[in-house]
Parts: structure tokens; sequence; C-alpha cells
């Protein structure tokens, strides 16, 4: 997935929805270690944790993660 691109998204992306990386996580059913292992571009996400992700923030897996 997008690295960097991925990690400046993600944050981008909770910051603007006023989140915490607890909420999403909850939300997409991962934990919140996990997602904060790929908000910061170490874990690259499965890609049903990516459509969760995408579905979430009401855009698609390309938008966050290419």
């Amino acid at each position: 997935f997008g690295g960097d691109q991925m990690k400046n998204k993600l944050l981008a992306l909770r910051e603007e929805f006023l989140l915490t990386q607890k909420e999403i996580a909850e939300k997409v059913g991962i934990t919140t270690s996990h997602y904060g292992m790929i908000e910061l571009g170490v874990r690259n996400p499965s890609l049903i944790t990516a459509r969760k992700l995408a579905v979430f923030f009401n855009t698609t897996i390309e938008n966050i993660f290419f």
C-alpha cells in the first residue's frame, strides 16, 4: 500500500472527523494498536480492513492508500 501517503491521509481523515484511533479501530473491528500501526505506515491493512476504512470515511481505498 501507499506508505507515507497512507499515513498522512489516514491521520488527516481522523483529524477531520475529530476521532481517536480507538474510535476508528472499534468501528472497523481491529485493535487500536493495529490501527495505529496502519496509520503510521508500519503495517499494511488487509484488503477487508482497507475496505472497511474506506466505507467508514465515505471514500475509496485508492483515495486513502494510493
